[in-house]
């Protein structure tokens, strides 16, 4: 597996893995089938379809991934296909639609949010995830700036609460708010580094 590394040194070094399976740095080329697995997995199983203002790096992941350069999108290709993707962006919950204790607990600029963690059902069940997550948290580790790993996750997904709650600490469970909030799952991971993994 390859690690990503900041700026255009990111894509480089790939190699695949016993299992066929070969994780790396997204470039221009990986766009559309990184997007097609995006689509199919909110379209399926969110169930939400493309909403604009939640979807946007969808329709543009080179602007959300590719250019900055504490960002990042990796892909998992198989057989010629990509059928994995993760992301970080720079960008901390928002408030509204998040509570504001959760915002200001995970401000944009210091907080890497680990997002679009896909897998296609045909090729799951082969530590993919977990491959990305260990990634993902290295990347954000050396690209500097970043104090605290966060990311939520909609429990009605099926398998996405158990995953996360192996890997993660739950900061707050939004099905417990009054009026049941959005009904999602945040969450902190440590940050590769960090003794404490709080962002202190």
């Amino acid at each position: 597996m390859v690690s990503a590394t900041a700026g255009t040194a990111r894509a480089r070094g790939a190699r695949s893995d016993a299992d066929g399976y070969v994780l790396r740095t997204a470039t221009a080329r990986d766009l559309g089938g990184a997007r097609a697995v995006m689509l199919d997995t909110v379209y399926r199983d969110l169930r939400s379809g493309y909403v604009p203002r939640w979807h946007a790096d969808i329709i543009d992941p080179e602007a959300a991934y590719l250019r900055p350069e504490r960002c990042t999108l990796l892909v998992v290709e198989h057989g010629g296909e990509i059928v994995a993707t993760g992301a970080v962006r720079d960008r901390g919950p928002q408030a509204p639609p998040n509570p504001q204790w959760v915002a200001d607990r995970f401000p944009s600029g210091s907080t890497a949010q680990l997002c679009r963690i896909y897998v296609r059902p045909e090729h799951r069940r082969h530590g993919l995830a977990r491959r990305l997550v260990r990634e993902l948290g290295a990347f954000a580790a050396r690209a500097g700036g970043y104090t605290s790993l966060y990311l939520h996750t909609d429990p009605a997904v099926p398998g996405a609460e158990p995953f996360w709650r192996a890997l993660a600490h739950e900061v707050c469970d939004e099905r417990a708010l009054p009026g049941g909030g959005q009904g999602i799952v945040h969450f902190e991971l440590p940050l590769p580094g960090r003794a404490d993994g709080s962002g202190a």
